[in-house]
């Protein structure tokens, strides 16, 4: 079991610490440290209260460790007090503004950071522009007492990646920055990445824990397979490999009886189209022209459960806890609007509790499948795939037999639902423990930094 210290500052200018005797009673401590920083200290007993850990204040300004009073865990080894975590989140978008300094996402960091009394850590968010090499510091953005501030303070334990698309993934400065602190620094970084559609698909489907709840899925190569395809299933979806948001996403339905072809979608200017063609090929030089199709997926068509005739799809969060065991954090109903392939917001979906449209018996039976099937895919997506991933938002379906479908999974998940009422205490949480995991990488990397370095 853990436990959690209060820091104080000891009005001194020796490179003096003063630990509890039962964090001494069978360890020998020489070091100090906080985040990269590293101090020779005399460690010495005291006999105040158990709970506390007196740093001088020569040792807080060595280590730039800021004025929060908060209860942080330590963690001993080696002779070295690590007190902490210190958790960088790496992002970019800064603006000059003060009071937004992550622009339009500056509501959501403050909630993150907010979590920090909670959890015992102390997070602050950064870019690739704030990063002082020369020092191994960095000038962080912190949240404390309803303000932001910048602190210099020592390079983190661990990074949570936040970055907020693809393109800045891509950017050749950002992409350096997480292999040097990754590979010279050896700070774990967890949630990096985005993921492909195809590449979630491929991975997922040799795993026989997960395998039946992949629709059929297929690079797009030729217009016989999506004959053959609407053959099986009579609708098929075409979808961006690296799409998001519902974006660039098309249904395509097959009416055998009049031998006619539907297309579903919604148009440049964001009105939800359905068009009929004679033939795959016209469908395909109206619809398609212009667009590389050599970057779309096939997947299978489900019929899925349906609210008030409206298709329902559902957005389950997973979250790894301080023991980095994985949890359900979240759960909604999203209600496709109407005539949309989709249902994201701007495309008039709504996001409803499971209990607003379910009966009691029906509410429970689909909570458990849905809950089940997201931790079984939450552990698969960890074995499979690389890096440290922490959290992911999954999209499912349920069809009319009751069976789970995957439609998507996201590791940088939008938070679109947390504006129902009844979900903003999950919002809380999913922040909460988006930190807390960073306890436990801490931990990991200080006493098993090997095992760290594999998982990486």
């Amino acid at each position: 079991m853990r436990k959690r210290y209060t820091i104080e500052i000891a009005d001194t200018s020796q490179l003096v610490v003063y630990c509890p005797q039962e964090l001494l009673k069978d360890k020998v401590i020489k070091k100090i440290a906080f985040g990269s920083k590293a101090l020779d200290v005399d460690c010495r007993p005291h006999t105040k209260k158990n709970h506390s850990i007196m740093i001088s204040n020569e040792v807080k300004k060595q280590l730039l460790f800021p004025d929060f009073s908060i209860k942080l865990h330590v963690f001993v080894d080696h002779h070295v007090l690590n007190l902490g975590p210190l958790v960088g989140i790496f992002t970019a978008g800064f603006t000059p503004f003060p009071l937004r300094p992550i622009g339009d996402r500056t509501n959501f960091f403050s909630k993150l950071l907010s979590v920090k009394t909670n959890v015992g850590a102390i997070p602050f968010v950064f870019g690739e522009q704030h990063i002082n090499w020369d020092t191994g510091t960095i000038s962080g953005y912190f949240y404390h007492d309803h303000n932001w501030q910048t602190m210099e303070v020592p390079f983190p334990h661990v990074i949570y990646d936040r970055l907020p698309n693809r393109k800045s993934e891509r950017n050749p400065k950002l992409a350096k920055v997480k292999e040097t602190l990754q590979s010279d620094y050896l700070i774990p970084w967890y949630n990096p990445g985005f993921f492909s559609k195809l590449d979630i698909y491929e991975r997922l489907h040799q795993d026989q824990s997960v395998a039946a709840y992949l629709p059929e899925t297929h690079p797009f190569t030729s217009f016989s397979m999506i004959e053959y395809m609407l053959s099986k299933y009579g609708h098929i979806y075409l979808k961006p490999i690296n799409g998001s948001l519902g974006l660039g996403i098309h249904q395509i339905l097959y009416d055998k009886i009049h031998d006619q072809y539907y297309c579903r979608y919604q148009d440049r200017e964001g009105v939800n189209r359905l068009r009929k063609f004679s033939s795959i090929e016209g469908l395909f030089k109206s619809v398609f022209a212009n667009r590389n199709l050599d970057k779309m997926i096939v997947q299978q068509g489900i019929h899925l459960l349906r609210h008030e005739q409206r298709p329902i799809d559902f957005r389950i969060h997973t979250n790894k806890d301080d023991e980095g065991i994985w949890h359900v954090t979240a759960l909604a109903a999203k209600i496709a609007g109407l005539g949309s392939v989709t249902t994201h917001a701007r495309s008039g979906g709504e996001t409803k509790t499971l209990a607003e449209i379910f009966q009691p018996e029906d509410c429970k039976l689909f909570t458990e499948k849905l809950v089940n099937a997201a931790l079984l895919l939450s552990k698969a997506i960890t074995n499979n795939m690389e890096g440290i991933i922490a959290e992911i938002g999954f999209d499912l379906g349920i069809d009319k037999h009751g069976d789970v479908w995957l439609f998507e999974a996201n590791s940088k998940p939008g938070r679109s639902i947390f504006s129902h009422p009844e979900l903003k205490a999950f919002d809380k949480l999913t922040c909460k423990l988006s930190m807390s995991f960073a306890i436990f990488l801490t931990e990991q990397s200080i006493l098993y930094p090997e095992d760290v370095i594999k998982w990486s």
